[in-house]
């Protein structure tokens, strides 16, 4: 089972306690998940469709439990571009299909007539408590966020520019948080790739042990870059150190070959002979091989007159 569905699952086990907040999570999953069909007479009926099971038992008891309907769960084949099985909620006139439509802020009225929005009902998500919820449905029902082990990736798929504004408004609403927006096809995607932002919005939707399990995953990784990081740092100084040891190294056999250590001044001979004999050691360690020892500032400027004085030659 992949991170997201996991997520999924365990979202769909948060039953809220609060009228206003099961009628915002309903609001939020009905309006990326439902279709509304007319049946004659100016009736609707409202087709909920999920591929997940748990998704659909939480909302079929959801709907139960606030507005008193037993909505009918059928399950069909999924599409050729998916596998598994598609699970139907169908609530008919008969179960207050309108009244559900309207108090969802799905149908509304506008100069007399009746029309669907195609937004967030302001109505709905007033307090802190009602946006959580309503983040929560719509994620259950158009939502998926990847495994932090193959990337930071959070969405919500839109079917319009409409919506997935009103959705970055509302997200924008949470301390900390920030969403983006990109066209792919016919669909608005609202995203985030900041893992922060991730984690928080995983939180803000109560999906408290993936929260645990994502920061988990991120702590190693960093760990892992860190420990990289090192390494490359330590392999870079090591370079350095000895390419300027090869230098050195060779300015040494110079002034050997032309006149010998012996026309060094005691000083530099000694940090000369060190060096041959310690071809790898940083100028730290030569210090301290130094009788008395010299700091590294000391060898450094010694060093640069063995440099000169081999240059001269």
């Amino acid at each position: 089972m992949s991170f997201s569905s996991e997520t999924k699952n365990e979202l769909a086990r948060i039953e809220p306690e609060r009228k206003c907040c099961q009628l915002a999570e309903i609001a939020g999953f009905l309006r990326v998940s439902g279709s509304i069909r007319l049946v004659g007479g100016g009736k609707f009926q409202i087709v909920v469709t999920t591929d997940s099971p748990a998704v659909a038992r939480h909302y079929k008891k959801m709907l139960q439990e606030y507005f008193r309907i037993e909505a009918e769960l059928l399950i069909g084949e999924a599409s050729a571009l998916k596998k598994g099985h598609t699970y139907i909620l169908t609530i008919d006139p008969e179960m207050r299909s309108e009244s559900i439509l309207r108090e969802t802020g799905i149908l509304l009225v506008r100069e007399g007539n009746n029309y669907i929005s195609d937004g967030i009902y302001d109505g709905i998500v007033k307090t802190r408590c009602c946006r959580k919820a309503y983040l929560r449905g719509i994620f259950l029902g158009t939502g998926s966020v990847n495994s932090p082990e193959k990337g930071y990736h959070l969405e919500f798929v839109c079917g319009s520019e409409n919506l997935a504004r009103d959705l970055r408004r509302l997200i924008n609403t949470f301390d900390d948080l920030s969403a983006k927006i990109t066209q792919r096809k016919e669909r608005y995607v609202v995203y985030m790739k900041n893992s922060q932002y991730i984690s928080d919005t995983l939180a803000i939707m109560g999906a408290h042990s993936k929260v645990l399990e994502y920061e988990d995953v991120k702590i190693k990784k960093e760990l892992v870059n860190q420990a990289v990081r090192m390494t490359n740092c330590d392999t870079a100084n090591t370079d350095r150190t000895l390419d300027a040891s090869q230098r050195q190294m060779e300015a040494i056999r110079r002034i050997e070959k032309t006149g010998g250590l012996d026309a060094l001044p005691p000083k530099l001979r000694e940090l000369a002979l060190l060096r041959q004999y310690n071809p790898e050691a940083s100028l730290t360690q030569l210090g301290e091989m130094m009788s008395p020892p010299l700091k590294k500032s000391g060898v450094n400027n010694r060093m640069k007159r063995i440099l000169d004085f081999a240059a001269k030659l």
